[in-house]
């Protein structure tokens, strides 16, 4: 039988039966399913995007905050960094000072008192040159030259100082206030001391010797040190490619012997590196060889083999070559 349709509440007009022949097999009318609301399967994306948002926003927050204050833990203070650097002492400036000073006040001799006095004017605080002024025969002092400082703190440093006072070596403390990076005044009498004493040596490490290496090296460099006195054009056939070796300057030395080299066994750098000591013998070029003065000195050379050849690629003067 025909439906007819009526209006529903909010939407177009739904088929309701019209007669009993729409009914199920228990006489009552069939159940119709209802629609889903408009919007409710994309409710879920609407929590997604709530919780992204607020993430984003947790994030933003926690950068904020806590950033500045870790980076206030780990950055040191201006102060901390001031004082891990220690005393800003301007101590070349001091030190070439105190020298000054020093061969003022170590060699007056032959001025008056006065005159004495007015040359340390320059050096010492304002009326207090009398007081570093010596009466009669005064001192000498060669050879000044600077050992050391010992900064106390901004203003205040002692700069020690060699010298040969009335001929004998000798060191001499110097006070130093710095007012600033220009101006400086001695702040107090200097000290003469004693100077440095003699060292005793230890017995030198003897290294395992390479004898097969040692009898390639010696001819090669016994070549090697006559070019580099005295054939400049030779002597690239024996120094390392890619190094760099100045020869000594022209007419000045001539090669006289290469006395002895020690090789040691074990390398000492890459491409089978050794640091090789030699004893080489010099005397001044053109002099006549029966009269002439002959200079032994030592080398520390590093040495490479490149297929059968030894290369020179670097030479310094030997560290210790003498033992007890």
């Amino acid at each position: 039988m025909a439906r007819k349709p009526t209006a529903r509440r909010g939407g177009g007009p739904v088929e309701e039966p019209a007669e009993a022949d729409g009914l199920d097999e228990f006489g009552a009318p069939p159940r119709r399913s209802r629609r889903p609301r408009a919007g409710a399967g994309g409710r879920w994306w609407i929590w997604v995007g709530r919780a992204v948002l607020w993430a984003f926003i947790v994030v933003v927050l926690f950068n904020g905050v806590w950033m500045p204050l870790r980076q206030g833990m780990a950055d040191p203070s201006p102060d901390e960094e001031e004082s891990s650097g220690g005393p800003e002492f301007p101590e070349t400036a001091a030190s070439g000072f105190a020298a000054r000073f020093a061969d003022v006040y170590l060699n007056a001799g032959g001025l008056q008192s006065e005159e004495r006095a007015d040359a340390l004017a320059a050096f010492v605080p304002e009326g207090r040159a009398s007081s570093f002024a010596a009466e009669g025969e005064s001192f000498t002092g060669d050879d000044i030259g600077v050992v050391g400082i010992e900064v106390r703190d901004d203003r205040n440093a002692v700069v020690t100082l060699s010298a040969d006072v009335n001929g004998s070596p000798m060191s001499l403390d110097v006070p130093v206030y710095a007012a600033d990076a220009d101006n400086f005044v001695v702040s107090g009498r200097p000290a003469l001391l004693a100077a440095p004493g003699r060292a005793q040596l230890p017995d030198p490490e003897v290294p395992e010797a390479d004898a097969a290496a040692r009898k390639e090296l010696l001819p090669r460099l016994e070549r090697f040190f006559g070019a580099y006195a005295e054939d400049p054009d030779y002597l690239s056939d024996f120094v390392e490619p890619g190094a760099r070796i100045d020869r000594l300057p022209p007419e000045t030395l001539e090669f006289v012997e290469l006395v002895d080299i020690a090789v040691p066994a074990s390398g000492s750098g890459d491409n089978d590196g050794r640091q090789v000591t030699a004893e080489v013998v010099w005397r001044p070029a053109g002099a006549d060889e029966s009269t002439a003065a002959e200079l032994t000195q030592n080398y520390e050379l590093t040495v490479v083999k490149d297929g059968e050849n030894w290369y020179v690629r670097e030479i310094h003067g030997a560290p210790q070559s003498f033992g007890e």
